[in-house]
């Protein structure tokens, strides 16, 4: 089964099964690199692993984006 990651709280991930069911995983188990939003499943050797993390690309190409951008001039 698979979880996305809603939000952090202090020692504890938040995260969203594929069925809807709202876990709490120990943040120091999941593997390095996860953020809100990204996609984890606790694989057959019994350690989480990172799926995806494209709300973590997303997010960075908003803010890559936003650099970019020209100012409007009145």
């Amino acid at each position: 089964m698979r979880y996305i990651i809603d939000r952090f709280e202090g020692p504890f991930a938040v995260c969203e099964a594929e069925d809807g069911i709202i876990v709490r995983i120990v943040r120091s188990t999941l593997p390095s690199g996860c953020v809100e939003g990204s996609v984890i499943a606790i694989g057959e050797d019994g350690y989480w692993h990172l799926l995806d993390n494209s709300g973590q690309r997303q997010r960075l190409w908003q803010r890559i984006s936003a650099l970019f951008r020209t100012p409007k001039k009145d």
